[in-house]
């Protein structure tokens, strides 16, 4: 039986404990992978932006009056994860609807399998098979086809069955066609790559327009999503209602992103530190799958919830692909993880 139902309502959180009707439990779930909701300098940081620039900025991009702060942070972002231009939203979930329904009339649309729900044009794509047999397929597809004008979507990786996909399919791609591929980073960035994300593993073709859609709110901490792109897809791209009409994120989060490169730094490398300490602990068990460097563990044996519950330790549990699906038990280990945490959930894993 899946132990989500009972940590509906939580009383308090601290650090990598949460604590339930008075009883504290090690947890090891979630998507803060780098700690960052819950990193002291950082607060610090977004408690400096807050006193510059106030709690929220509700005006739009398209108002006549607006913060530098959100040229410079997009300025900033396409440095710092190698594209040529950035926008940025209040969303992850906005950032990749807008680059959608641009993209929408393009050309043909494919699916690649566990895409985001934030990716969907008119429901549910429904495509069941691994990432390795459709990128044979699609470009199989394309090459016979007529069709002049793609458009492929998928996810950077899957996270709940951990796996970092591979778009070096592009290559075999013929040339004569014309590609987007709209890639949702949103558990990618800040991890893979040292951190700089997907976009650096894409292949650079001449044919393949390449744009990266990210939600900030999982390892980067912040209430916020991201575009990266060419400096001609995100001049269209800004050119949208959903963009210039909606209201951006904090600028807050975003002095504190901009000015946390240190604390982006030693975070990662905490997070890295528990990933080899689990990973040593683990990799001689069948039990468990995981991909080097990623902080995400699933188990393949059932009732290691139940196990880890009984020595008050929480971990991610829930049916997957629905409801009355198989529950899929994750250990995600975050920077806030201390290396007492990291021993105690060793203990209970080897008993």
């Amino acid at each position: 039986m899946s132990t989500q139902g009972q940590f509906n309502h939580l009383n308090q959180k601290l650090s990598a404990a949460i604590v339930v009707n008075g009883s504290e439990y090690l947890y090891f779930g979630g998507t803060a992978y780098l700690g960052i909701p819950q990193n002291k300098d950082f607060i610090s940081l977004y408690i400096q932006g807050i006193e510059r620039y106030g709690l929220n900025n509700g005006t739009s991009r398209g108002n006549n009056v607006q913060l530098g702060i959100y040229d410079e942070a997009e300025a900033f972002i396409a440095q710092k994860y190698g594209a040529e231009a950035a926008l940025i939203s209040s969303s992850g979930y906005l950032s990749a609807k807008l680059v959608v329904q641009h993209y929408a009339a393009y050309g043909k649309m494919r699916y690649a399998p566990n895409s985001h729900p934030a990716l969907w044009l008119n429901g549910d794509p429904e495509n069941n098979l691994m990432f390795e047999e459709w990128s044979r397929q699609i470009v199989d597809e394309i090459n016979s086809s007529e069709a002049e004008k793609w458009v492929l979507l998928s996810n950077s990786m899957n996270n709940l069955y951990p796996e970092v996909y591979d778009f070096d399919f592009l290559c075999r791609i013929n040339p004569a066609k014309k590609v987007v591929l709209i890639v949702d980073d949103s558990h990618g960035i800040g991890i893979l790559n040292a951190g700089t994300g997907a976009l650096p593993n894409v292949p650079k073709l001449k044919h393949v327009e390449v744009i990266v859609v990210a939600s900030m709110a999982k390892a980067l901490g912040l209430d916020a999503g991201l575009v990266l792109g060419s400096k001609q897809a995100i001049r269209e791209l800004k050119q949208s209602d959903e963009f210039y009409g909606a209201s951006p994120p904090a600028a807050a989060g975003l002095y504190a992103f901009i000015n946390a490169g240190d604390i982006y730094h030693k975070a990662y490398q905490k997070l890295q530190d528990n990933v080899k300490k689990i990973t040593a602990l683990l990799h001689d068990s069948s039990a468990w799958h995981y991909v080097e460097g990623v902080p995400v563990f699933l188990c393949k044996e059932e009732g290691v919830e139940q196990q880890l519950l009984e020595e008050k330790i929480l971990i991610s549990s829930f049916p997957y692909p629905d409801r009355n699906g198989k529950i899929l038990n994750r250990i995600v280990l975050s920077s806030w993880h201390s290396e007492a945490d990291i021993l105690k959930l060793a203990s209970v894993l080897t008993i």
